[in-house]
């Protein structure tokens, strides 16, 4: 059994102030639940139907976290999808790490005002791809425990160490610790042509609003994708897997 109480809070967390307040966010869907019970992220507890809670009792009996049944109309209270709200988890946010530079040979992403959640998700997705392990988001950021991100990052979320940072201050500082800033942007150079060195940064910003004043103002390097066509811009996430392509290829 399960209480009111526990339950109003749980759909609580649909709301960022809860989830704030709380430091609990929502997972759902068997493909992301199962990618979040594999991860070192601490999960309070499932809530499932009957038939969900049997596909996912091995997994989390490895993981010692408890089940609770409860009845589609409950779960369709707590969950976000329009339908199939059989399976939902309760994980508690992970706690932010203070300052620490590219290492040796490390790319990490910067987002600036990227607040499309689709986009964030693409983002991760595209991050964890290519092994890059940390992201710094601007506090314009749309938060990344959103239901709809956390779905769309199809579980490369819990894979990333992420940081709600004062972007550019935070940029200064890689930068003092001898990491390369490189600034994307379709006025900068050809991304073919730059010298991708590492540890570096690279900063991304959202396809309708560009970057803030202030990160357009550090001292960095601009590189661009080439347009061939006549496209009018690439979506911020697309644009990442270019970029990473090339850091992968100048640093293999």
């Amino acid at each position: 059994m399960i209480s009111k109480a526990d339950l109003a809070r749980m759909r609580a967390l649909q709301q960022k102030k809860s989830r704030v307040e709380t430091k609990r966010f929502l997972v759902q869907g068997r493909k992301v639940v199962a990618e979040l019970l594999e991860s070192s992220l601490r999960v309070e507890v499932l809530l499932a139907s009957e038939d969900a809670a049997l596909w996912v009792k091995p997994m989390a009996a490895e993981r010692n976290v408890p089940i609770k049944i409860l009845a589609s109309h409950e779960l369709d209270k707590i969950g976000t999808f329009e339908k199939g709200n059989e399976l939902i988890a309760v994980a508690e946010t992970p706690r932010e790490l203070g300052f620490r530079a590219p290492g040796a040979g490390e790319l990490m992403f910067a987002l600036d005002g990227v607040r499309d959640p689709r986009n964030m998700g693409g983002l991760l997705r595209i991050a964890d791809w290519f092994g890059v392990k940390r992201v710094l988001c601007s506090r314009e950021c749309m938060e990344v425990y959103n239901p709809k991100c956390v779905q769309s990052t199809m579980g490369s979320l819990f894979r990333i160490e992420l940081r709600v940072v004062d972007l550019a201050s935070e940029l200064e500082r890689c930068a003092a610790a001898n990491a390369k800033i490189f600034i994307a942007d379709m006025d900068g150079k050809p991304v073919y042509k730059a010298a991708l060195s590492r540890p570096a940064v690279l900063v991304l910003g959202s396809e309708s609003h560009g970057l803030s004043s202030a990160v357009q103002s550090l001292k960095a390097e601009v590189i661009s994708i080439p347009r061939i066509g006549q496209a009018e811009s690439l979506n911020v996430a697309m644009a990442a897997a270019a970029l990473c392509t090339e850091f992968t290829r100048a640093n293999s």
